[in-house]
């Protein structure tokens, strides 16, 4: 397994460098069933880049993709707080 994280931060580092932008989207797509994609298991909505392919969760109430580690700890911390309340 630790070859296979060397090789996932290796390709994650050349994306980040020479990579796509992901700036042009698919139109939301909303998974129903119980096997969920790894974008789609956050918010249940995930859209994809056209370019590239990849899968990126989307917040249908905010209209906006989640891409980063940071905004999915927000969003998983504010429903956190709203089931809280």
């Amino acid at each position: 397994m630790l070859w296979e994280d060397f090789i996932l931060m290796i390709a994650e580092l050349l994306d980040c460098v020479f990579g796509c932008g992901h700036h042009r989207y698919s139109f939301p797509i909303t998974v129903r069933s119980r096997s969920r994609s790894q974008a789609a298991s956050l918010t249940g909505t995930y859209v994809v880049c056209l370019d590239c392919g990849k899968e990126m969760s989307y917040d249908w109430n905010e209209m906006k993709v989640i891409s980063s580690a940071a905004e999915k700890r927000n969003y998983m911390r504010s429903l956190a707080t709203k089931q809280a309340a």
